[in-house]
């Protein structure tokens, strides 16, 4: 996979890069860079959201922990969206965990700031809506994954999902995170990752998982990977058409 180019700043994040140059321009002064360290907590549940999230090359978890501690990922942000919905669609907090999986930098803007430049009504508004549209397929088709595909499936769609947020060729990721993340038992992990390597698509090694081929893994992710995917560039691109 070749890997794309991106520019400096804070259009990394496609979402801030899809603004009109009038509405970026007027928010840009309030966009504060932040470093997304691996396993930093954006917010936590019932906690009040301050501020909302850009990634650049960070990539964010969404996830629900229940109280014996077992947790499973609801969605996942990167370079094509934002944390922290709730703070322009009116609830302000969240029962779900936000926390940074893959080390990168973004940006943020505080609540006060982003709901005066959402309620001008401009490209910002349409642009977040229409992602929080796309969000919700993601968190949809992520309970109907759970429940009705395999694990190697399951796997294979989320690497994928990954490493396109990453536009990179190479993506690695512990087992262990892995499998808090997609809320599966070790083992389960450990025989999907082990049959996904003889088939030469991923390099399993010491709890460590990379993508060594791509073309391969698509083909081996279920359609749940597709349908997202599609969903959000043709919410990207403000297309309408079903």
């Amino acid at each position: 996979m070749l890997a794309i180019t991106r520019p400096p700043g804070p259009r990394q994040n496609d979402l801030l890069a899809s603004l009109s140059a009038a509405d970026y321009n007027r928010l840009a002064d309030a966009l504060e860079p932040v470093p997304m360290r691996l396993g930093a907590r954006l917010y936590e549940p019932g906690s009040q959201l301050c501020h909302a999230y850009f990634p650049g090359t960070a990539v964010v978890a969404l996830h629900y922990v229940t109280e014996s501690g077992a947790s499973a990922q609801t969605t996942g942000v990167g370079c094509e969206g934002v944390v922290g919905i709730p703070l322009f669609m009116g609830g302000g907090t969240t029962s779900s965990s936000a926390v940074v999986h893959t080390a990168g930098n973004g940006w943020r803007v505080e609540r006060h700031r982003l709901l005066q430049e959402f309620d001008r009504g401009d490209t910002l508004q349409s642009v977040l809506l229409r992602y929080t549209q796309a969000l919700m397929t993601q968190i949809i088709q992520t309970a109907a994954c759970y429940r009705h595909h395999s694990v190697e499936q399951q796997v294979s769609s989320w690497l994928m999902a990954t490493l396109d947020r990453l536009r990179e060729g190479e993506l690695a990721m512990t087992q262990e995170l892995l499998g808090s993340l997609l809320g599966v038992r070790r083992e389960s992990l450990t025989q999907a990752a082990f049959r996904l390597q003889e088939q030469g698509y991923i390099r399993y090694r010491r709890g460590h998982i990379s993508v060594t081929n791509a073309d391969g893994l698509r083909a081996c992710a279920c359609e749940c990977y597709g349908v997202v995917k599609t969903e959000l560039q043709r919410l990207a691109r403000g297309d309408h058409s079903a």
